[in-house]
């Protein structure tokens, strides 16, 4: 009995495989015609040569799409061979590829990221840009408030190779050297690459905490706000606070806004992690994940703006009545673009 079982266990996997192999290749003669036809007219519109596509070959490529794909899916449920799937498979992807994949390109996505792409994705995240502007305005006052009280706290909250000799109870005229002008432009070049690595370290690291729930977001724009306020009561406390002032604003109106930006991106994530809603904590990531990563392209478009101006203008530029027209006139530009810039409407098809 165990012998005569062995003997139809050899013998039936090849009678399986032959009926197998013969349903698909019936399979495949019955509708080959059509998915040969598919390729054809999808490599000639890959190859960018629609002429070689014939007027009729292109009316019936929709209905020619949505037989392969029908075709794909009685080939999954029927187990065809895998040569047949994979070819299927990759069909159809590049088919709809072709039918309803993006027709804008490189020049066309960025005119729609700055013609209201960009500042509609900003508007949207406005309640966390709303809490993040707390925040660092919080943290701001903390920093100065702990270091009026007490000036060992400005060694606690700002590095050495930071403050280069602008500390409490430093000369005024020490104080005002660091914020002079440079005598020409030679050098400020790498100057400036420097500081948009460092504001570009930040905004991302502001952005990327914001996974943790925002918390860790939160607590970093504290401290670089901290770390501002110290230094900023250090001038202030000195008979400098408003050449500081003017000093800051040339960049710091960009600066700080895409700092701002980027920690509202990073917190919008995280809270939408925390409470996703009706939706699902996939579905709700997904939407604001695309939402914050446009912010944090427009954010470095920011950091690299920023950069020049602190490399060039801030040098450059003394008189402190014309530093602090740069700095506003920056402030009203973003304020004007993210306020006043609307996406077109899409044109009903």
């Amino acid at each position: 009995m165990a012998l005569s079982l062995f003997k139809t266990a050899e013998i039936t996997p090849p009678a399986d495989i032959e009926a197998a192999s013969l349903r698909s290749d019936r399979f495949r003669l019955e509708r080959e015609v059509d998915w040969q036809r598919l390729d054809a007219i999808v490599t000639a519109l890959e190859k960018n040569a629609p002429r070689r596509i014939s007027d009729d070959d292109l009316l019936e490529l929709p209905v020619l799409y949505r037989k392969t794909a029908s075709s794909l899916a009685v080939a999954r449920e029927t187990s065809l061979d895998a040569a047949t799937l994979s070819y299927l498979e990759a069909l159809v992807r590049r088919a709809w590829f072709q039918i309803y994949g993006p027709r804008i390109g490189l020049f066309g996505w960025l005119r729609r990221f700055f013609n209201g792409g960009w500042s509609q994705a900003v508007r949207e995240i406005w309640l966390d840009i709303c809490i993040a502007f707390a925040v660092m305005l919080a943290g701001l006052l903390v920093g100065w408030i702990l270091v009026g009280r007490d000036e060992s706290w400005f060694y606690s909250l700002v590095p050495g190779g930071m403050a280069q000799g602008r500390v409490p109870g430093a000369d005024p005229e020490i104080l005002r050297e660091t914020i002079a002008t440079e005598q020409s432009a030679e050098g400020l070049g790498v100057f400036a690459a420097s500081l948009f690595s460092n504001n570009t370290g930040v905004s991302i690291l502001a952005f990327a905490l914001g996974f943790a729930f925002g918390i860790p977001t939160l607590l970093l724009l504290v401290y670089n706000m901290a770390l501002l306020g110290a230094m900023l009561w250090v001038f202030a406390d000195a008979g400098l606070g408003w050449e500081f002032g003017a000093w800051l604003s040339v960049h710091g109106t960009t600066e700080i806004g895409a700092i701002l930006l980027a920690g509202a991106a990073g917190l919008h994530v995280g809270r939408t992690m925390a409470f996703p809603g009706d939706r699902s904590i996939l579905a709700a990531m997904q939407s604001a994940g695309v939402r914050a990563a446009q912010v944090m392209v427009g954010c470095t478009i920011m950091l690299i703006v920023a950069g020049l101006l602190e490399g060039y203008a801030r040098q450059l530029v003394g008189g402190t009545g014309s530093r602090y027209a740069i700095g506003i006139a920056m402030l009203v530009f973003w304020i004007g673009y993210f306020t006043l810039v609307r996406k077109p409407r899409e044109r009903e098809t």
